[in-house]
């Protein structure tokens, strides 16, 4: 009897935003790689918004693509309008965000999968994962996990023998979408859901829960009068996220957004019917996302507002579709059709797609190392929503994460760990395998302490020497960075020793922009600490100066004017680093700790935090416990 098995070296499941980063870094580092979806048709599908980037979301693209991603890339080639958000704000929460051509999107990305080198796509259903017993490999090796993946099966009964597996399965567990009384059993778009793996899973010990998520309606574009609603534009200038794409590359005409408001009207519709949402009616099982609500929780939870806002925005350039954000529901569809034709502008709307919720399994990330890696099975990585997390750009720096470390693995090489104070990325799967998290996660700048050093205009400085190390940025990108380090070094030294004296002309120039005038001599870089003065404004009486180019001259004017802030922070940063840097053995039994509390021991024992720093936030363990952990590692013995 002939039997199809296939031998490769790492098997990514799911090809989703999370799937394509973890496929490609694999492959680039020169592991055979087959990634697995349901549909090749949904390769990279954008099955919810038509954008990348935003607050907070903007900065883990651009790390993504410092690090050698390929989303940053993606979205260069097929945004169809640009903006900088909070640009009234310091440049800590700039955050970029682009309108996507979704199908172009999806294509494009499909694209460079097809191409890549060492990667196989394979539309297949994955049911199972292959285990054997782990044995350690020495005397070193404190790994605590009794099972290593060794394949994975598929629906049709063949088998890819492989040396790693990583999980992307998004929302497709055991998905069903929900809109009113109507249940489907189906993935997001209607494409298939995932309907075996949950229980091979839950056979090795991995614990699933329920989470949901969902979306809103679609329109016929044609229906919609936009005459009653406010246009929304993109940027001028457009900044694109790779720092690999050439700006003048992403200045094309962009299409508008509009911007309409829901009304009291529109609130008692959706009062009128909440028995008949399934989130209020007890069908829907798993938690949702408490920072992307429904808009029937909404006017729940917000009934002292009398209107929320409502975004139109485009799906493609060659669709009539509109995506209607910020008025994602479940109701029934004749209940939907009503609350929208309430809306300004939406009064003769049609819908192509009605707005419905899904559930689907997920995993307490808290059975994850930071490498993304399954503590108890090894070889077994996870990254994206399976993670518990929301948003594609969320899962787009898991997958490249659990990729590169599954590659790591393999090649025997140290695991990819980025801490809180390096990236967005670290703040991300810190919080994920961590802490206790009862929704679906979504990044925001809030949860970053160390939010002015990493910002999304220094991603490269920060994290290029990483992807270059890893093999994911090439020599040429490399230097290039070292180059623009040092263009940033010199004209900040530069400023810094340029002294303007009391002369007439200065005093005039400065009175002519509002600034006092000079008693004495003053340097460029203490001008440019003045709020009402800049580079720009400087080169009127800036004799020195050369040409720079414009990502240059940003780090330059963001490091002088809050430098003492980034000083400040680089020394809380530092104290976090010695915390940090203090690890814990894995088989470290904490029972012979016999100063710890109870509950603090049996967090610690359920979490196996890898760094003393990881185990001070935990909840339940307290400043008095770690002062224990700190006093008995002091003496502690393998």
């Amino acid at each position: 009897m002939l039997q199809n098995r296939v031998q490769t070296d790492v098997c990514v499941v799911g090809a989703g935003h999370a799937g394509c980063e973890a496929a490609l870094a694999c492959a680039r580092l020169g592991l055979d790689t087959v990634i697995f979806t349901v549909s090749v048709d949904s390769i990279a599908l954008m099955p919810c918004n038509p954008n990348v980037g935003g607050t907070s979301k903007g900065h883990l693209v651009r790390e993504i693509d410092a690090l050698g991603g390929e989303m940053g890339k993606n979205i260069d080639k097929t945004f169809i309008q640009s903006k900088m958000l909070n640009r009234s704000k310091g440049p800590a929460v700039h955050s970029l965000r682009a309108q996507a051509d979704k199908a172009e999107y999806s294509r494009q990305m499909r694209k460079v999968l097809e191409q890549q080198e060492h990667l196989t796509i394979k539309q297949a259903e994955v049911c199972e994962l292959l285990t054997q017993p782990y044995e350690k490999s020495s005397e070193s090796d404190d790994c605590i996990a009794a099972k290593r993946v060794v394949g994975v099966k598929t629906y049709t009964g063949a088998v890819y023998e492989c040396k790693a597996v990583v999980l992307c399965t998004g929302t497709y567990l055991k998905a069903r979408c929900l809109c009113g009384e109507a249940i489907t059993y189906t993935g997001p778009n209607g494409l298939q859901a995932a309907n075996h793996l949950s229980d091979s899973l839950k056979s090795l010990g991995v614990e699933l829960r329920r989470f949901k998520t969902g979306t809103p309606a679609r329109m016929d574009g044609r229906t919609i009068d936009y005459s009653k609603m406010e246009e929304q534009f993109g940027d001028e200038r457009v900044i694109p996220f790779s720092f690999s794409t050439d700006p003048e590359d992403v200045q094309i005409d962009q299409v508008s957004c509009w911007l309409t408001y829901t009304n009291e009207k529109t609130h008692e519709i959706i009062r009128a019917n909440l028995d008949r949402s399934p989130i209020y009616a007890g069908i829907i099982e798993g938690t949702g996302p408490r920072y992307c609500p429904s808009i029937e929780d909404k006017v729940v939870k917000f009934a002292d507002k009398d209107r929320h806002q409502v975004f139109i925005e485009p799906e493609g350039l060659h669709t009539n579709e509109m995506y209607v954000g910020g008025m994602s529901s479940s109701l029934p569809e004749d209940v939907q059709v009503a609350m929208y034709r309430t809306v300004p502008g939406l009064e003769n709307c049609k819908i192509v797609r009605n707005a419905y919720a899904i559930e689907y399994d997920c995993i307490d990330p808290r059975q994850l190392y930071p490498s993304l890696e399954f503590k108890e099975i090894r070889g077994l990585f996870s990254g994206g929503q399976f993670n518990g997390s929301s948003g594609y750009e969320e899962a787009a720096a898991q997958g490249l994460i659990a990729g590169v470390n599954a590659a790591m693995m393999i090649l025997g090489k140290e695991a990819v760990i980025l801490d809180r104070s390096q990236a967005y990325i670290g703040v991300l799967i810190d919080d994920l395998v961590t802490k206790e998290n009862l929704e679906p996660y979504r990044m925001m700048t809030s949860r970053a302490e160390y939010r002015l050093l990493l910002r999304q205009d220094n991603a490269d400085l920060r994290l290029r020497e990483i992807g270059y190390k890893v093999g994911l940025v090439s020599q040429e990108a490399y230097e290039a960075t070292l180059h623009k380090r040092e263009l940033i070094r010199r004209e900040i030294e530069r400023l810094k020793h340029t002294v303007i004296g009391a002369a007439k002309e200065n005093q005039s120039f400065l009175a002519s922009h509002g600034s006092a005038e000079l008693k004495t001599g003053t340097s460029l870089a203490e001008l440019m600490c003045r709020p009402e003065l800049s580079y720009e404004i400087l080169g009127e009486i800036d004799e020195g100066r050369i040409p720079l180019p414009a990502d240059v001259i940003e780090q330059v004017e963001i490091e002088i004017k809050y430098e003492g802030y980034i000083a400040r922070q680089l020394r809380q940063v530092e104290q976090f680093k010695k915390m940090e840097r203090k690890s814990i053995p894995a088989d470290l039994d904490y029972n012979d700790v016999s100063s710890l509390r109870l509950e603090a021991r049996q967090k610690l024992i359920a979490y196996h935090p890898v760094s003393v720093g990881q185990a001070s936030r935990i909840s339940g363990v307290s400043p008095a416990d770690i002062s224990v952990l700190l006093v008995y590692l002091e003496h502690y013995k393998k």
